[in-house]
């Protein structure tokens, strides 16, 4: 499929073009994490075809999308993952994230059918706190390991370790994990990702501030990323950024990503189920329109939660 040419890009009524889509390919995974929202997904059935998700990406970069997150559920337990690759449009930017279990076998691959980089769950250093937060069995987290490394190897970099801080469980792994980080020299950057809100999971939730006042006195330097105005601190020749997703107004007043929903819906906000829009059925054409639509439905979950 061709691109159309188009100088319309799609603007929310906040003044916020969407420059990227994540997508999530499917809801399956292989591992059961105590924290898992599943994207904010409340269930799907069924996935998309490669057809049908090409031709979402192909409209989605006549408007000016130029970068894609591939998600799930796992994304690497779609063995026509390479297929997705290959059918893209050309973007800046293609990164998926996964939780490293079958990365080892398949880095290869990804990265020859176009993948630029990956983010790789991984809240635990300790064998026994990363069976405990995932539900797994023994033998995953060594594969883990080296699907990071495999990832490193090929060129999927910078790899992004992605760990929800947990009161009581990781909390306290923070240096071991930038310690690891520093032994890939610059490919690997830790993320540490505030704990959302959904199901069970109070008694999970970490003082975020605290948090970022120690990285504060600990970082050599304090930078600041233009996208939702996220903080890098380099410490000691690691790099780490805070990601706060719920009590920050700035990730949604500088929000720029659209969503896929794993059935084919396009969703404006993660924190939001009622305003989805289907496309999973509709022609090119009609998807245009359906874009537009979903756009014009987006409104900052900060607030929506001030009209509560």
């Amino acid at each position: 499929m061709i691109t159309p040419h188009r100088t319309e890009f799609l603007t929310d009524s906040y003044g916020r073009t969407i420059k990227s889509l994540r997508m999530s390919i499917t809801d399956r995974c292989n591992l059961n994490c105590i924290y898992c929202h599943n994207e904010g997904s409340i269930g799907t059935t069924g996935e998309m075809s490669v057809e049908t998700i090409s031709n979402i990406m192909h409209v989605a970069a006549g408007f000016g999308v130029n970068r894609l997150k591939i998600s799930g559920g796992e994304p690497l337990l779609r063995k026509d993952l390479e297929d997705i690759l290959v059918s893209l449009p050309p973007f800046k930017d293609v990164s998926m994230t996964t939780n490293g279990v079958l990365l080892r076998e398949r880095a290869q691959s990804l990265k020859d059918a176009g993948l630029n980089r990956v983010n790789i769950s991984l809240d635990s250093l300790n064998e026994g706190n990363y069976r405990h937060i995932t539900k797994c069995k023994g033998g995953i987290f060594g594969k883990v390991i080296d699907g990071i490394r495999a990832a490193v190897d090929v060129g999927l970099t910078p790899v992004k370790l992605n760990m929800v801080l947990l009161k009581d469980v990781n909390e306290f792994e923070v240096e071991d994990m930038l310690s690891f980080a520093r032994e890939f020299h610059g490919d690997v950057i830790l993320q540490l990702i505030q704990l959302m809100d959904f199901g069970d999971v109070a008694c999970y939730h970490v003082d975020v501030d605290e948090v970022e006042r120690e990285l504060e006195l600990k970082a050599g330097c304090v930078q600041v990323r233009e996208l939702h105005h996220r903080k890098k601190y380099l410490i000691d020749g690691a790099e780490i950024e805070f990601v706060r997703p719920v009590d920050n107004t700035e990730f949604c007043a500088n929000c720029n990503r659209l969503r896929v929903t794993a059935d084919g819906k396009l969703r404006p906000c993660l924190l939001v189920n009622d305003n989805l829009v289907d496309v999973s059925h509709a022609s090119v054409e009609e998807m245009s329109d359906l874009f537009r639509l979903a756009v014009s439905r987006r409104v900052p979950f900060y607030r929506k939660l001030k009209e509560i």
